[in-house]
């Protein structure tokens, strides 16, 4: 059975919930008094009564104008530093966190486990230890929102985008798409299941078996031609892709970026876009060659590389 919308299932979804509720019971107090203010000054101050009117006291105006001006001001601050806090510290993964790819297109999550294990619908993940989706879109923007973790995150066509969770209560949550993405984007849901290390190891172990993600890219980068200029016996000059991943690269316009995922999909489908320096602008372009599947694939060898130091 599917949880509420209201079951926090992570540290995170509580820090959240309370700024939440905080701020709600802020602005009820607010409000109340607002209102008791509106609702007693319109009784005292009546056409007819005898309540004096006119100006207060200098002294006593500067002290109320300071005073709730002093007052709002800190509110303000207080809630922005809590607000900013609590983003900011869940904004970077912990180091090696459990991957696993998404993709959204018209009207449906595809997700694939580490291990080749595919998904339509549904999005498995254990708790106790941080997961990081690597998220694409075949089409349209899409948007991943999962309530029970309070996370949402747009999903673009072209580009990857990133979210991490650290689960910790086991159950079945909603996932929605979260951005109108065409006619059906109200039945692009399905099901967040969060299970314990050993009951999402047996689960793991229960599915078909696709084939190692990294593997199948390895299987992918020889057929498309690429080991033909990257292997290190080529006599084509092309860069060393041994432990490219995360790794900085500097590129002929004297600039240095990191070579993470965006990167590396920039330079297959967009060779002339980041050249490496040392390097001729010679590789194709595989661009409506390699779809967004086999880039999960590429994405996976290139990232295996940088573990295992050597090619496969």
């Amino acid at each position: 059975m599917i949880s509420g919308f209201a079951s926090g299932a992570s540290a995170y979804a509580g820090q959240w919930d309370r700024l939440f509720f905080v701020l709600l019971a802020l602005s009820a107090v607010i409000s109340a008094v607002v209102f008791a203010l509106v609702v007693g000054f319109s009784i005292r101050y009546r056409r007819g009564s005898s309540a004096k009117r006119g100006l207060l006291p200098g002294v006593i105006r500067n002290e109320l104008e300071f005073g709730w001006t002093s007052a709002t001001a800190f509110v303000f601050i207080f809630i922005f530093w809590w607000a900013a806090v609590v983003q900011l510290k869940n904004i970077v993964p912990p180091n090696n966190p459990y991957e696993i790819h998404v993709v959204a297109k018209q009207w449906m999550w595809k997700v694939q486990q580490p291990n080749g294990v595919r998904e339509i619908g549904e999005l498995h993940a254990p708790t106790g230890s941080p997961v990081e989706l690597i998220m694409s879109s075949e089409d349209v923007i899409h948007s991943m929102f999962l309530p029970s973790l309070r996370l949402k995150q747009d999903v673009l066509p072209g580009r990857y985008t990133y979210l991490w969770f650290t689960g910790q209560k086991p159950g079945v949550y909603h996932l929605f798409c979260a951005e109108f993405c065409g006619t059906e984007h109200s039945r692009m849901i399905g099901k967040f299941v969060l299970m314990s290390p050993a009951d999402f190891g047996r689960w793991l172990a229960a599915q078909p078996l696709g084939a190692d993600l990294a593997k199948e890219g390895a299987a992918l980068f020889r057929s498309l031609g690429c080991s033909g200029c990257h292997a290190a016996s080529s006599a084509v000059h092309a860069p060393d892709l041994n432990g490219v991943y995360g790794r900085q690269v500097k590129l002929s316009d004297g600039r240095t970026v990191i070579a993470d995922e965006a990167y590396l999909r920039d330079s297959i489908l967009l060779p002339e876009k980041d050249i490496v320096a040392g390097f001729e602008p010679i590789m194709p372009s595989f661009r409506g060659i390699v779809n967004d599947d086999q880039m999960i694939k590429l994405m996976a060898y290139l990232r295996s590389l940088a573990t295992e130091g050597e090619r496969q």
